[in-house]
């Protein structure tokens, strides 16, 4: 039995393993999936409220876009998640939104990071967090892959859906395998990077605004922000409202290094202002995004790069297409094929 490794348990890597037991029903493959965090999702991460896990917000992706472009192209994944109940539309009221012509919103009434679990079921592989990847070297025709803690352990193809820098810096034999011209192309890839906060209330809590979210123009700090229920149509008195705050690229770039403790009383100062009068939250999470979103892509976006071919070592991810839902389903179908190809 192959043993497939995953490195990355966000929206491509989940995807990568459910396509691959999809299309290989037949083909004994163990698929395993290890990520550095303490749960499933990535950059589509929903954070719980530590006094009511039932209060949830998301504090990476905020919805899914369908544009036309991909409707048909990518129609049977939308209908699977809506199908499950993953997706529904999202007709809670987004002020300042820019809707392009024919394109259809939708959001994930248990949380974004629903998506993710919803192809880690379905692709059965075996998913291990707090596994940090450090290195990976050649050994007798397999790979070796080293974590910060624990022993190494080897695979016979190993897939890398982590953002791009941290590809660059995994250590052992992987950086003499990379070539020159594909080291060139991966340094090339660009991130925006943002903070988001998270504001967690309790039960009865009453947030009085007209909108579910809302885009802010007019703000050095804050860009975004939403009441997560609300944004769902979600209301209940079991648990509380929360409420989710995303800075705009400069602010995040500008305070990049700075400790997230320092950074949390300047966007909650910078709300105050946009909400006067916001209640007290129970608690509050302060998430730094260095790889926010893909700002400059893999060149021509190939969706994934083959970096050696026996053992198979291919990575891929939203930094080989763009940042959204229809970029990492392009990015998992091209890793998948060349797994295929390969196997």
């Amino acid at each position: 039995m192959a043993r497939v490794l995953i490195v990355g348990a966000g929206l491509s890597g989940s995807l990568c393993a459910a396509l691959l037991r999809r299309e290989l029903p037949q083909r004994p493959l163990r698929i395993v999936l290890w990520d550095k965090a303490r749960g499933a999702g990535g950059r589509m991460a929903t954070s719980r409220s530590p006094h009511n896990p039932r209060c949830t917000a998301d504090l990476g992706a905020q919805y899914i876009t369908l544009r036309p472009a991909y409707a048909q192209k990518h129609q049977s994944f939308y209908e699977d998640l809506l199908a499950h109940g993953v997706l529904k539309p999202l007709t809670a009221p987004v002020e300042g939104m820019v809707m392009e012509e024919d394109s259809h919103n939708f959001v994930t009434p248990q949380g974004i990071s629903s998506i993710v679990k919803h192809y880690l079921t379905e692709s059965g592989a075996d998913v291990f967090y707090e596994h940090h990847v450090t290195q990976i070297y050649l050994r007798g025709g397999k790979w070796e892959v080293c974590k910060k803690t624990g022993s190494p352990e080897q695979f016979d193809i190993v897939v890398l859906t982590i953002p791009v820098p941290q590809i660059l810096q995994l250590q052992g034999d992987i950086v003499n395998i990379i070539k020159e011209s594909q080291k060139q192309q991966l340094e090339s890839v660009s991130y925006s990077s943002r903070y988001a906060l998270g504001l967690f209330y309790e039960a009865g809590t009453w947030i009085d605004v007209p909108w579910a979210a809302q885009y802010i123009t007019n703000n050095p700090c804050i860009r975004f922000i939403s009441i997560d229920n609300k944004k769902r149509n979600i209301e209940s008195s079991e648990f509380g409202p929360s409420v989710v705050v995303h800075t705009s690229v400069p602010f995040g770039i500008a305070h990049l290094e700075w400790d997230k403790e320092k950074v949390q009383p300047i966007i909650l100062d910078q709300l105050e202002n946009i909400m006067p009068g916001l209640p007290k939250p129970t608690s509050i999470k302060c998430q730094k995004w260095r790889y926010s979103q893909v700002t400059k892509a893999i060149p021509s976006c190939p969706g994934q790069m083959t970096l050696h071919i026996k053992p198979l070592l291919v990575c891929g991810g939203d930094g080989f297409t763009h940042s959204n839902f229809d970029g990492c389903i392009d990015s998992a179908i091209c890793i998948v094929e060349a797994l295929k190809t390969n196997l």
